[in-house]
């Protein structure tokens, strides 16, 4: 089952990391006078980690769906277990009583930024525990937002990593240059589409560095799968295959 269907989150991992109290939202670099887009394409895993404690830690003050919808993108997808539209699930939708906590352990950046994938653990109260992974996809501002998050139920506890690792995808040779402007450019995100009972998605980061996939079978089996750009060639680094609920 994937965390956003069973998940309750808070992080106090690494809470060092998150500089004592973690902010309402997202975080939102601003460019200042002067500055242009393309001095701040670079993959931060860091700023990734940070995301996810906030996430976490607004899970356990606000509520589970709270957070959720308050670091959703608009074009966010989760599986119910069919993908459908996270901010549309998420509406009006009650918080449960006791949040989940996870904690991210690795992450995989676009050498530009504009996406990555976090993976970790997660548990409940009941003593339940599982595994996720999130694509962070950066906003128009510089904000970080989740547009898919999936996992599921593990019969043991992942290991906890001595520390989060991080992880930068090789840039291309001759790395596109973007407009000169207080624009930053963004990852391309395809909506879930259906053809005979399966439904197909991913996106890809503006550099092309950076692609994940998923498909939906008619069952709720999905298959997930992440590729980063490593000696000059597309290599999976990632899959997940979930079983039907």
């Amino acid at each position: 089952m994937n965390r956003l269907a069973r998940w309750a989150p808070a992080v106090a991992l690494a809470a060092a990391l998150v500089a004592g109290c973690a902010p309402s939202g997202p975080p939102r670099p601003t460019l200042a006078r002067g500055e242009r887009a393309d001095q701040f394409l670079r993959g931060n895993p860091s700023a990734i980690v940070a995301a996810e404690l906030a996430f976490a830690r607004t899970a356990q003050e606000k509520g589970q769906w709270t957070a959720f919808a308050d670091y959703a993108a608009d074009d966010a997808v989760m599986f119910e277990p069919r993908a459908v539209r996270a901010r549309d699930w998420l509406k009006g939708r009650a918080n449960p009583a006791e949040a989940l906590r996870w904690q991210p352990h690795q992450v995989w950046a676009s050498c530009d930024g504009t996406l990555a994938v976090s993976k970790g653990a997660w548990q409940r109260a009941d003593g339940s525990t599982g595994y996720f992974t999130t694509v962070w996809s950066r906003q128009r501002n510089g904000a970080y937002k989740w547009v898919l998050d999936q996992g599921d139920d593990l019969a043991q506890p992942l290991e906890a990593p001595a520390m989060i690792g991080g992880t930068v995808a090789d840039c291309p040779a001759r790395p596109d240059r973007f407009e000169r402007s207080q624009r930053l450019p963004t990852a391309a995100i395809t909506a879930p589409a259906c053809d005979g009972g399966t439904c197909r998605g991913g996106g890809a980061s503006a550099d092309g560095t950076l692609a994940y996939a998923y498909s939906v079978a008619p069952s709720g089996a999905r298959q997930f799968t992440v590729q980063l750009r490593q000696q000059g060639e597309m290599r999976e680094i990632l899959r997940s295959d979930v079983a039907a609920p």
